[in-house]
């Protein structure tokens, strides 16, 4: 009788390496410094109480326009606010809108994609289409049209008409990907068993296809955040996103671009870099998420 192969235990290195956070960190560096990066700003943003060294909000016309000094890291702006608070403070307002935004049009995308994946035929036609009209559009235009009918309605302290604005364009860029990933099970076998048990449509669309386009959703929620927080600051530059005295990083902008950026320019500087670095550490980390997750992609 031959005698029984005996293979190693596995050690502990590639016991770690099993766990999924240590796999995206050995495979994926750079989205591993963007996660940590958005993760830092998270943590700013829930305790920018105690981080802010001043209130955003307090006014001191003695101080006004004072460059970067060790009593204000970054400046003050044209009313002596100090900077480096209002863009920490900016920081909640960036990733409130964002993260909502983001999660409410790529959820409606995802269910429309699956939906219409599910459905197919006519149904799949006529929504495919509207699709089409809808993507033809740039997300800001969108959004602008949008805002300016809807108006203002702050629920506390967030504006709801704004998030809706930003959220519907989206909306329709994800239903064409999740429709992709959703006609690649539409067919298989389970979903033909849970129709021939008599599931309903809506049963079978949330319980048995949207869990398998997770992957997608979840890369497309971490890209769209990005856009989000810019289409957030374009809107906020415009006069048409968050309202003074509330910080956020485009209104920033647009109150330091027009008169002061020669004389002050940290005014522009400093809530412009926030902007441009928190929209590539998403951009990063959703690359690196979609890498991952891919098995395609994985070597």
């Amino acid at each position: 009788m031959a005698a029984t192969e005996q293979f190693p235990s596995p050690t502990w290195r590639e016991r770690l390496r099993d766990w999924p956070i240590v796999d995206f960190i050995l495979r994926q560096p750079q989205g591993t410094i963007s996660g940590l990066f958005i993760l830092t700003l998270i943590v700013v943003a829930l305790f920018a109480d105690v981080v802010a060294p001043y209130d955003p909000l307090d006014v001191d016309f003695v101080g006004m326009l004072q460059a970067p000094s060790l009593e204000h890291l970054l400046g003050t702006d044209n009313v002596g606010r100090d900077i480096l608070s209002r863009i920490i403070y900016g920081a909640r307002t960036a990733l409130a809108i964002g993260f909502l935004a983001s999660f409410v049009g790529c959820t409606i995308g995802a269910l429309i994609g699956t939906a219409s994946a599910y459905f197919g035929g006519r149904v799949d036609l006529i929504v495919q289409r509207v699709v089409d009209v809808a993507m033809v559009f740039p997300i800001i235009m969108l959004a602008l049209v949008i805002v300016a009918i809807l108006g203002r309605n702050l629920v506390l302290g967030i504006d709801v008409n704004l998030i809706l604005a930003i959220a519907l364009p989206i909306a329709p860029k994800v239903a064409r990907v999740i429709r992709a990933s959703a006609l690649s099970i539409v067919n298989m076998p389970y979903i033909d068993a849970a129709r021939a048990a008599g599931y309903s449509h809506v049963r079978i669309i949330l319980r048995h296809m949207m869990p398998n386009v997770v992957g997608p959703y979840l890369v497309l929620l971490t890209a769209y955040i990005a856009q989000a927080i810019l289409t957030e600051a374009s809107l906020s530059f415009l006069g048409l996103g968050v309202s003074e005295p509330q910080p956020a990083w485009g209104l920033m902008l647009s109150s330091g671009s027009a008169s002061y950026y020669r004389d002050a320019p940290w005014m522009v500087l400093f809530p412009g870099l926030a902007i441009s670095l928190t929209v590539l550490a998403f951009n990063l980390f959703g690359d690196a998420l979609r890498d991952w997750l891919d098995p395609r992609l994985r070597t």
